[in-house]
């Protein structure tokens, strides 16, 4: 199925999204996990500090990644990952490689403010 064949969603779906920028506080490389990944925390502001795995090894090393600010999901449902409990969820743009690129906002911006 191709993005255009995928059922539309409404302004109010996309309202339920609650996608936040946050600043990458450590990184570090997730030994337990099959497929190559970081451990991440991020600090959000005021929604605390998060923790969360991604799988950007392919572009990123942990000591790239640290202080950066990237755009993240809050309100999915925890999830269990290996031996850490994931409280978010990076957003990046998978190329045909499957190699993951960041979304990151282009200047600096306050922790914990919303994008929409």
């Amino acid at each position: 199925m191709t993005s255009s064949e995928k059922k539309t969603i409404e302004w109010n779906d996309f309202a339920k999204i609650e996608m936040r920028i946050g600043t990458v506080v450590s990184c570090v490389i997730f030994e337990e996990v099959k497929n190559p990944a970081y451990k991440m925390h991020i600090d959000f502001g005021a929604f605390g500090i998060r923790k969360t795995s991604a799988q950007v090894t392919k572009l990123y090393k942990p000591e790239d990644l640290k202080g950066k600010q990237v755009v993240a999901v809050l309100n999915f449902p925890p999830k269990q990952i290996a031996n850490i409990m994931s409280e978010c969820l990076i957003l990046g743009a998978i190329g045909d490689d499957k190699a993951v690129t960041l979304l990151v906002p282009e200047r600096e911006i306050e922790n914990g403010t919303k994008v929409g």
